[in-house]
């Protein structure tokens, strides 16, 4: 028999494998069973005008061709699509998913259905994926030639430009003229070709993503962007439109909005005969209910625009698609219609979790190939927005489909690939711009969750020559998993030009994976594991007096970064005053060259514990407590430089405050490789160790006996570093505040004046605030004296802009669940406005209301209520009912793009970030634990797919666990953001069947970490639960010293 010839489809045309995504099922499951039957052929046309014919059984419901679809297209966010037909009345309706196809079109053959956009989010940017992005943005090409969208000269123009852009690349006047002789996108074009060429003209390098994102970003402010208008009239006989969009539903006089019914206000929605009825809830101010009529055209007319209606508030408005109701015994009363599908949120908390593989796609008319992220996770509702005209790129920690993902309007820089000679092997690398997130030394500090995949792959092959990195680009995901490499220094072999929010090639090489750290040195064997366990000693004063000696290196590499590699940059650059040059270096060199020898000391007494030399048979060298009590001693003499570490932190501060050009320098130091964390944080961490050295020897003082021959030692070091701590705990209170808020103003825009005396940070995290629009994601930020709640900014720095502020004093905190349907629910009561937020779950919920609670006390004693400290951002004084969406004229338009490439680059990883895609919050409580809970040593680390174990130096701090190939590693490789994990001990069912192995999980990501010994497990255990479960205020003060407010005012604590 002879093969069929197999026709090109849309999805082919794409590049996209067949059969690879699945639209509308949650995560794991499987398309719907078709029906068996008699196949109908359906012809559905595309946005890119293509026809595509689709065979579907003839008792299939409409759902089995809506997937048949998304699925040919690849095409994840499918839930935002519909497919429309004209019934047989000739008007256009949508396609019900649970009635039988064939039910609702009669005669197939004579039908062609249009697959178009149906749902328009308020945001673009949380369209996770550059496919669905594109799909918008013929959705938009098509309204306007269409004469749907219909905006002023000049935002016409400017679309026009950014399509133009997408097609045909940078601008020609040649090729321009010729290219819009051929192609109209308007009636009546002749007259904006020049205005169109001149925009097109400031469009230079851009990528076709950035050009999708931008065209949606000016279409999503014109008041008729998704907007389908239904003939009615009004009780006076008045002619007025009605339309549906995710706010509620608006009343139109020709092509201008008149009035507007956000959800929050609309009770109830019915239709009678060709009447549609909105009953409104009761006014504050009136106890009677308000009812508007309108008259449509026909009953049929009437009953297509409320079955949108319920569609939009179901999509927009719900957690999850409404259950069925029951059917009734005799008689039913009413419609049965109820929306089918996911929800928004769902789509969202889809794509966060991941589980789609990334693929290439091409578009029809433009030039250049695009590479889309099916894989999301990441990190963390990460979008994968594109760059723009600045140069930054997104977020080295998470995989883009947040997060956010990444979904900021970012530039992303070169992608370079390098490779790195290492003898025999060669480490695939990538190189990221400085805009494109937190670097490490050498590798952009990023997430392992993507690792998994990239693990599969390489377990069944061999690789140990050189491997050449696979194109991709990175992104910010809802998960935080997108994965990034580097390695220093290599020929560049690749150059390639990338959306920065797009995830990298699913067949990207990782760091951790790579045939660098996969040679038989890296690897450790069980046997060898044995044989070494055997050899050393396996008290627990040896791994305490181990654990000082590993947490040791990683503070000397702390210092190096200040001492070394930020000295060495400073004299390169005539950017910092001299004295502050003195300020800082002077006190920090001879602390680096302290601890230098300390290490020493520390490193030759365990090799004689551990009986690598003969020395040990001349005296008792199992013991640490000597060697502690003398440096110690001698540390004191350092506590001169200690002092001034306050002095450097405000000076430095003030220096970037008042010099642009240090500002821009100590930016850019940040975005190097070694600086992997904030470079403030690096300034605190002379203080931070000394805690470290008291608890390491209270741990000693607790496990020794008071008879054995170290203890005496061990306790005249612990009151020695303990009065050292006593003495400077009160300074380091006030740096590590001061810290906080200058590290938050980064994260911020909108706001001036965040440091100001007396304002103390309490807690940031993640919250669904309630809206006409329904329940939106904010950033809040919780400090002594006010509340602000910002949302992820579409700007190249990719920071959160603020939306506006609550100042405490006076204000009231209540549950509100049962009076808005929404769990978790809170209502913040200000005197002079009121926002209803919702958390996540049930804890989150309380840890808000007990530290918003605590600040509302503490403002209420103070001296009355705060002054306007938000002199840039605009007051919101909108009530949950109003909708919060920024109003912005065609005329400002134009000038958006240019206002945001004025923003400076920003990392995209930092903790704010995280709690964003991971919609969780950390309190300044949380912080200070963090600081006391740090930890370095080696790690067997394992996928849950994979076989061997893989040898890593791990430090933990920050919440996160930073990866390198050893201690000597100037820079991690690979970083795991912590927040939101689960802790637990693998189940005998997993076939771990090791000791000393802790279980890291976060949806479906999975590893497991082997440590050497009982105590080290422990001590793992301990700090990583820190972590992933943040305490409650009264629990973390139970055990803990108070915190800075708490010890002001002692009788809240």
């Amino acid at each position: 028999m002879g093969e069929t010839e197999q026709r090109p489809t849309a999805g082919s045309r794409l590049g996209a494998q067949e059969n690879a995504g699945i639209s509308t099922l949650e995560h794991g499951q499987k398309p719907p069973m078709t029906p068996p039957g008699k196949l109908v052929s359906i012809k559905i046309q595309m946005l890119d005008d293509t026809q595509e014919t689709f065979d579907v059984p003839q008792r299939a419901p409409g759902k089995v061709l809506h997937d048949a679809v998304c699925n040919h297209l690849n095409l994840v966010e499918g839930d935002y699509f519909g497919l429309e037909f004209p019934d047989h009345k000739k008007m256009m309706v949508w396609l019900d998913l649970l009635k039988p196809v064939m039910k609702q079109i009669r005669r197939p053959k004579h039908v062609v259905v249009k697959f178009v956009v149906k749902f328009f989010p308020p945001d673009h940017a949380q369209l996770q994926e550059e496919l669905t992005r594109y799909l918008f943005a013929l959705q938009v090409k098509q309204d306007l030639a269409q004469g749907r969208l219909t905006c002023n000269d000049t935002s016409t123009a400017l679309l026009i430009s950014h399509i133009v852009q997408s097609e045909i690349g940078d601008f020609d006047e040649t090729i321009d003229r010729e290219h819009l002789a051929k192609n109209k996108y308007i009636p009546q074009q002749e007259a904006l070709e020049d205005k169109i060429m001149e925009f097109h003209r400031s469009h230079m390098g851009q990528t076709p993503a950035e050009s999708d994102f931008q065209l949606l970003e000016i279409a999503r402010r014109l008041e008729m962007y998704g907007i389908r208008l239904h003939p009615a009239k009004d009780r006076e006989g008045t002619k007025i439109n009605l339309a549906v969009a995710n706010t509620g539903i608006l009343v139109f006089q020709g092509h201008t909005k008149i009035n507007a019914f956000n959800w929050a206000k609309v009770r109830k929605l019915s239709f009678k005969r060709k009447r549609f009825l909105i009953k409104l809830r009761p006014d504050v101010n009136s106890s009677f209910q308000d009812t508007l009529e309108f008259l449509m055209a026909s009953r049929d007319f009437c009953k297509s625009f409320w079955k949108i209606c319920v569609e939009h508030h179901a999509f927009f408005r719900l957690f999850e698609e409404p259950k069925p109701k029951p059917k009734p015994v005799l008689f039913s009363r009413g419609s049965s219609f109820r929306f089918s599908g996911r929800t928004q949120k769902q789509v969202l908390d889809y794509v966060k979790e991941g589980g789609h593989k990334k693929v290439q796609f091409e578009r029809k008319h433009s030039k250049i190939h695009s590479i889309r992220s099916l894989t999301a996770q990441p990190s963390e509702q990460h979008t994968e927005v594109p760059k723009q005209v600045s140069d930054s790129s997104s977020f080295a920690y998470g995989d883009d489909n947040d997060a956010a993902a990444v979904q900021s309007c970012r530039q992303g820089k070169e992608l370079k690939a390098s490779t790195e000679d290492t003898g025999q092997h060669k480490s695939p690398s990538l190189k990221k711009s400085p805009k494109e997130g937190r670097k490490v030394d050498g590798a952009v500090v990023s997430t392992v969750e993507e690792e998994e995949e990239a693990a599969k792959d390489r377990m069944q092959q061999n690789r140990p020559q050189s491997q050449q990195p696979s194109t991709g680009s990175l992104t910010g995901s809802p998960h935080l998993s997108e994965l990034s490499i580097n390695s220093q220094g290599g020929p560049s072999v690749a150059n390639m030009s990338l959306s920065p929010n797009l995830s990298p090639d699913a067949k990207q090489s990782s760091p951790l994976i790579s045939p660098l750290l996969n040679d038989p040195s890296c690897i450790r064997t069980d046997d060898e594991e044995e044989v070494k366990r055997k050899r050393f000693p396996t008290e627990k004063a040896y791994f305490i007096a181990k654990e000082v000696a590993t947490t040791e290196r990683t503070y000397l590499k702390d210092l190096e970064v200040i001492t070394s590699w930020f000295q060495s940059a400073v004299s390169k650059e005539d950017c910092m005053p001299e004295t502050l040059k003195n300020l800082i270096f002077s006190n920090f060199e001879p602390l680096h060259k302290f601890h230098t020898g300390f290490l020493k000391e520390i490193e030759q007494r365990l090799a004689l514990w551990e009986g690598r030399s003969n020395a040990h048979i001349k005296g008792d060298y199992q013991r640490i407590g000597d060697v502690m009590l003398k440096n110690i001693q001698s540390m004191k003499q350092l506590t001169i430089h200690l002092w001034k570490h306050n002095e450097i932190l405000m000076e430095l501060e003030n220096g970037i405050k008042n010099s642009r050009k240090l500002e821009t320098f100590c930016r850019d130091f940040e975005l190097q490789k070694v600086c992997y964390l904030p470079l403030n944080t690096f300034l605190l961490r002379p203080l931070h160790r000394l805690m470290h050295y008291k608890q390491i020897m209270e741990r000693l003082c607790k496990h020794y006996p008071p008879s054995h021959v170290d203890f005496r030692d061990s306790r005249a070091a612990l009151a020695e570093i303990s009065e050292m701590v006593a003495q400077l705990h009160g300074n380091m209170i006030k740096m590590e505040n001061f810290q906080k808020l200058h590290e938050l103003k980064k994260d911020l825009i909108g706001i001036d004046n965040l440091v100001i005396p007396g304002r103390e940070f309490i807690r940031l995290g993640s919250l669904s605030k309630l809206s006409g629009k329904g329940l939106q994601q904010r950033m809040f930020f919780l400090f002594n004296d006010i509340l602000l709640y910002t949302s992820r900014g579409l700007t190249a720095s990719n920071q959160f802009k603020v939306h506006g502020h609550l100042p405490l004093y006076g204000m009231t905190i209540e549950e509100s669940e049962e009076e808005w349907g929404v769990p978790h629910c809170l209502t913040l009561r200000g005197q002079h406005q009121s926002i209803v937020v919702a958390a996540s779950t049930r804890a989150e919920m309380d840890k808000w209301t007990e530290d918003i609670q605590m600040a509302i006390d503490l403002a209420e004693k103070s001296s009355g209520p705060a002054p306007e400290l938000l002199a840039s951002s605009p007051p919101d004084n909108k009530s949950p009912d109003e909708t919060t969406v920024d109003q912005e004229s065609e005329d400002d338009l134009s000038a958006s793009r240019t206002s945001l490439e004025r923003q400076s680059p920003h990392r995209g990883n930092t903790t704010v970030h995280v709690c964003w895609h991971r919609n969780t919050s950390v309190s300044m409580i949380d912080f200070s634990i963090a600081v006391e809970n740090q930890l370095s040593g080696n790690l067997l680390r394992k996928f849950k797919n994979s076989n061997g174990w893989q040898k890593l130096w791990v430090v933990f701090t920050n919440f996160c666990m930073f990866f390198y190939k050893s201690h000597q590693d100037n820079h991690p490789l690979a970083s795991l953001p912590l927040l939101g994990y689960s802790l637990t001990i693998p189940s005998e069912s997993e076939n771990i069947h090791k000791d000393y192995v802790f279980k890291l999980h976060f949806k479906s990501h999975v590893y497991y970490f082997r440590a050497e010994s009982e105590y080290t497990f422990e001590r793992w255990m301990e700090v990583i639960r820190s972590a992933t479960s943040s305490a409650s205020r009264t629990r973390a003060l139970s055990h803990k010293e108070p915190h800075a407010y708490c010890r002001r005012h002692k009788p809240l604590c």
